[in-house]
């Protein structure tokens, strides 16, 4: 039994999700959009074991750690590749690599401490892992110009964003949080530039320390001495200010059990080698393995941390509460300059660089989106001729040529209305949406519920987006990443408090949070109600094939999916119909715990299967490509069980937003019974 323990543990308060979710849904979505050489599954197996929880990793005391087991554990699937050298993809060739895919194991784990240290506390672990894996998928398969956009976006601008004001938005925060009595009430006058002097100065002694390797003066040993005597000044009674006590008891320890000499030393700070003390992340972490461990936990608030030393408090202390508003605009001025300052030159660089080719004719993107959005409107088309932009902005051809195949709702956007205003009365038609949301919820607001004003919101992206998926998939989404874009930048803002943005949102936002939104300071509820929506539009996109003979070759696609509403219908009509009768009428529970009703999951599987029958009538009625050609009845027959597989999915979610893994489960099934 001893043996048996060793070799696999299970934890007493085991989840199951950090199994489930970030291990198999990537390998079960890889499976549904599996290309002839099967690199897109290897890969995913390779992160599926690597995002596995290193507590069940075998072997993990024989060797150096879990880390060089699970490491080598997951180069397992990379046998299964044959010769890709004739593959045309880029990203596929490059993930068929062996070479690539044996380093996405440290990718992977190198990842997880940057997004927990970005969200703290917000996030589960399985999230966290789902999220990692999420983006390495991103990274390596963007082939069409909306996943292109996004990576950009996400990868490019958050890196770009993390490097150049990460500490700025650190010190907006400590100087947010320090209360108005604290600041002096009379300072010189250069008090302002004598603080961002200093910061300035201890920033770049930082970067040239972290550079070189080495302290670039004393300051160092100055600080690590005055650590030593801070923390010789707390030791216990029974210890003295020497070694001599503890290395007695260290010898003691270590003759009673010598095979953890390593373990000892760390533990009680007495290892002969000159080693730096580490640094304190903002979500703890297993340095073994990066595996995000009790979220809750804190270090001692009293332990010093000289790296950290100079973002604290007593560097702003010294203003007056004018200087330190001064201070405030300053901050939140070059952050955003820096958001401006990305998207202008890095961001647009590597779009037009790596979507020019074909999908935006070798343009530059403004210009480019300018054609994309108003090339149809007869005052625009006269300027651009007339001007003489015609190299900046694109407009298409005459639109009379086009062989018409798809049923009226094509000739209507092509021939009668065009493109491109078609794609301006989807945003009129998703601004007017969202301002009569607002003004329902508002109103709603005197004597309904929250979850009741919450849902308000999920009916609202019913409306906007059940119609317009199928009459512009690639339009809507590119809108969605663009919008999920913008709110992960405005929740930045409002984390960091940089005036005048975060007070607002945050006025805003506060009656409609819940008790997942308190976890951490990112409010993922909305987020996560974008993402949910978006994912299956998005996944059913790279499924589907470009067209090449329309005037925006890359941007259309000839055929439509009910997978792509698969989300909408999820998020926006069976979880709202499950928290409002679960919660109104629910009598009789599921026999697990988590306090899901039976009521609430059959409003859930009502709702999912009312939703993708109106969406099949939608696909027959325009007369889109795509329907299966079944049966009412066996068409009702498939869609319940997928809507019954969501809801139970639903009902026994744990460790991960439901928001956001039943719509991928629901996608799953629509396309496996092929709806």
């Amino acid at each position: 039994m001893r043996t048996s323990r060793r070799f696999i543990q299970i934890p007493a308060a085991f989840d199951p999700a950090t199994l489930l979710y970030p291990v198999l849904v990537p390998i079960f979505v890889a499976g549904s959009l599996l290309p002839p050489d099967g690199s897109v599954m290897t890969m995913n197996l390779v992160l599926g074991i690597a995002s596995m929880p290193h507590t069940i990793i075998p072997l993990q005391d024989t060797f150096s750690g879990h880390t060089s087991v699970q490491w080598m554990l997951s180069v397992l699937p990379i046998a299964s590749l044959g010769n890709h050298s004739e593959l045309s993809t880029t990203s596929v060739r490059m993930i068929a690599n062996p070479e690539t895919l044996v380093l996405l194991y440290p990718l992977h784990q190198a990842l997880l401490p940057t997004l927990g240290y970005l969200t703290t506390t917000s996030l589960l672990p399985s999230e966290l892992q789902l999220l990692s894996v999420s983006l390495i998928n991103l990274l390596f398969l963007s082939s069409s110009p909306q996943a292109v956009i996004l990576q950009a976006l996400l990868w490019g601008g958050g890196l770009a964003l993390f490097v150049s004001s990460r500490r700025v938005m650190e010190w907006e925060v400590t100087l947010a949080r320090i209360p108005s009595w604290r600041f002096q009430k009379h300072s010189s006058k250069n008090g302002v530039w004598l603080v961002l002097k200093r910061l300035v100065r201890r920033l770049l002694h930082q970067v040239i320390r972290a550079t070189v390797g080495e302290p670039s003066d004393g300051s160092d040993d100055d600080e690590a001495q005055r650590i030593e005597q801070t923390q010789s000044r707390r030791k216990p009674r029974g210890f003295s200010s020497g070694n001599v006590n503890e290395n007695r008891l260290l010898s003691k320890v270590r003759t009673a059990m010598p095979q953890m000499p390593m373990q000892l030393d760390g533990c009680w700070g007495t290892s002969t080698s000159n080693t730096r003390r580490e640094r304190s992340y903002t979500l703890p972490i297993n340095r073994g393995g990066a595996w995000p461990v009790d979220v809750t936990s804190r270090k001692d608030k009293n332990s010093p941390n000289p790296t950290d030393s100079w973002t604290k408090p007593q560097s702003f202390r010294s203003l007056t509460i004018a200087q330190a508003r001064v201070v405030k605009w300053i901050f939140a001025l070059y952050v955003y300059v820096m958001v401006i300052g990305v998207i202008a030159v890095p961001i647009r660089l590597y779009i037009g660089h790596h979507i020019g080719n074909g999908h935006l004719h070798n343009q530059e993107p403004i210009g480019w989106a300018f054609g994309y959005l108003f090339s149809d409107i007869p005052s625009f088309r006269s300027a651009v001729v007339m001007l003489g932009p015609g190299q900046w902005i694109r407009i298409p051809s005459n639109y009379m040529s086009m062989r018409m195949a798809y049923g009226w709702a094509e000739e209507v956007r092509w021939l009668r209305l065009g493109a491109a205003n078609t794609r301006l009365l989807i945003c009129l038609h998703c601004v007017s949406t969202i301002g009569l949301g607002l003004a329902v919820v508002f109103r709603l607001r005197g004597f309904a519920d929250v979850d009741t004003r919450r849902k308000v919101f999920h009916g609202m992206m019913v409306v906007m987006f059940l119609p317009t998926i199928f009459v512009d998939p690639t339009f809507v989404a590119l809108a969605l990443t663009l919008t999920l874009a913008i709110f992960l930048l405005l929740d930045l803002f409002r984390a960091s408090q940089l005036p005048p943005l975060s007070r607002p949102l945050t006025h805003f936002l506060a009656p409609y949070v819940d008790g997942r939104d308190h976890r951490g300071p990112v409010i993922v509820s909305h987020i996560f109600l974008l993402i949910g929506c978006s994912i299956p539009l998005w996944l059913s996109l790279a499924s589907l094939k470009r067209s090449k003979d329309w005037s925006w070759p890359g941007w259309e696609v000839s055929r439509r999916d009910l997978s792509m509403i698969s989300g909408v219908v999820c998020v926006g009509m069976g979880d709202a119909a499950a928290s409002l009768i679960g919660r109104r009428y629910g009598r009789r529970r599921w026999c697990w715990s988590g306090g899901k009703s039976l009521e609430g999951s059959a409003a859930f599987a009502a709702a999912v299967t009312l939703g993708l029958g109106l969406a099949r009538l939608w696909l027959l009625y325009g007369g889109w490509a795509g329907d299966r050609g079944d049966s009412w009845p066996m068409f009702f027959g498939k869609v319940m069980v997928a809507a019954s597989g969501a809801s139970v999915t639903e009902a026994v979610l744990t460790g991960g937003n439901d928001n956001v893994i039943v719509p991928v489960i629901l996608w799953l099934l629509v396309r496996g019974l092929r709806i």
